[in-house]
């Protein structure tokens, strides 16, 4: 689940690049994806936009999918593929009513003019990592990745994130950057770069299962403030405005929530269902296995109840975090100016659509 960072019309947005299935929330009158309606039925469409290629962020929705939880709710869905433009812009631009994203992206977004609202967030804990080859015993603490090379796709987010983590190490903060790859890994066994950015429930994962190893460090640890990896969906503001499409937001979110409790509850045969279902993805059934008894037994996506998951956004996490983005000068305006004060994440944000 590698981190993508990508950058669109000067916005920088990042991606998990684990399997991200576009689910477009397409509650759609004859495929126009921005009104709940239904031709020939009485049931609403839902189209889902995923960030990258299926993985276990996304179990959730293809154990809905298969196990008829979103016919028992009342609710067609379709779990789309993620388009070149992203999952935030095709969401903005109605191609698709829900995607998967990050609250930081659609903060970034909404700086520059958009119109989203993040609707549930998957993670409750953060489950970022920022590692180096564990053969590299030069390579002790976040300050030891002073003049280093980080091996990434350009973002700023990022940028701000590790340089914070080195000065609060007690190194300087400066480092050099390479672009990264198609696999980190190979990238930093190649000498190309010296640490990177991984998620510990997919790429920690293949770690442990085929190496190589890696030591690794949570911003959180080092001076980052809050939660800096609130995963979930968004769609856009004005479309919640109608009621229909409210309604068909709930229904697919509780469908949807539903899903992802039976993959805690079941790990392995739920692994087993995105493996079958997500054929395209060729996914090795062990590694998706494995990530999913990593999410589990470390209750990354849970809170007080370690079967069942929120879906719900913590704002004593989210706005902080935001906070120190904007501090950072993350977040720009259509201009490349800095908003005149922070994203506010009760805004960019409501736990009003799940159950």
């Amino acid at each position: 689940m590698k981190m993508r960072i990508e950058v669109k019309k000067g916005l920088v947005r990042m991606v998990a690049m684990l399997g991200a299935a576009t689910l477009g929330l397409s509650v759609a009158a004859c495929g126009n994806a921005n009104t709940a309606d239904s031709s020939n039925s009485s049931t609403p469409t839902v189209s889902f936009m995923l960030d990258w290629t299926p993985n276990t962020n996304h179990i959730g929705l293809y154990v809905a999918q298969k196990l008829g939880y979103f016919k028992d709710a009342g609710v067609n869905v379709k779990i789309l593929p993620t388009a070149q433009a992203g999952a935030e812009t095709s969401v903005e631009n109605g191609v698709a009513n829900v995607g998967f994203t990050t609250l930081s992206n659609v903060a970034a977004f909404n700086s520059q003019g958009s119109d989203l609202k993040f609707v549930f967030d998957l993670t409750q804990k953060p489950v970022a990592r920022w590692c180096a080859l564990a053969s590299r015993t030069d390579i002790k603490t976040p300050a030891d990745l002073s003049g280093k090379t980080f091996v990434s796709f350009g973002s700023a987010e990022q940028n701000a994130v590790v340089r914070e983590m080195i000065k609060d190490a007690g190194g300087t903060g400066e480092f050099k950057t390479a672009t990264a790859g198609t696999n980190t890994f190979e990238t930093l066994t190649s000498g190309k770069g010296d640490f990177g950015g991984f998620y510990v429930t997919w790429e920690g994962a293949e770690s442990e299962l085929n190496g190589p190893a890696l030591n690794c460090f949570v911003a959180s640890d080092w001076g980052v403030p809050g939660n800096p990896d609130q995963l979930g969906f968004a769609v856009k503001g004005s479309w919640l405005k109608d009621s229909a499409n409210a309604d068909a937001l709930k229904k697919f979110l509780s469908a949807t929530k539903k899903g992802y409790d039976y993959a805690l509850s079941n790990p392995d045969k739920a692994a087993d269902i995105l493996v079958a279902q997500a054929k395209e993805a060729q996914l090795d059934s062990k590694l998706t296995r494995t990530s999913m008894e990593e999410i589990v037994k470390n209750g990354y996506w849970t809170t007080d109840d370690a079967k069942s998951l929120p879906g719900t956004v913590n704002f004593d996490d989210a706005q902080p975090y935001l906070d120190f983005q904007y501090k950072a000068g993350t977040y720009q305006d259509k201009d490349g100016k800095n908003p005149k004060q922070a994203p506010q994440a009760k805004e960019l944000a409501t736990n009003d659509y799940v159950d």
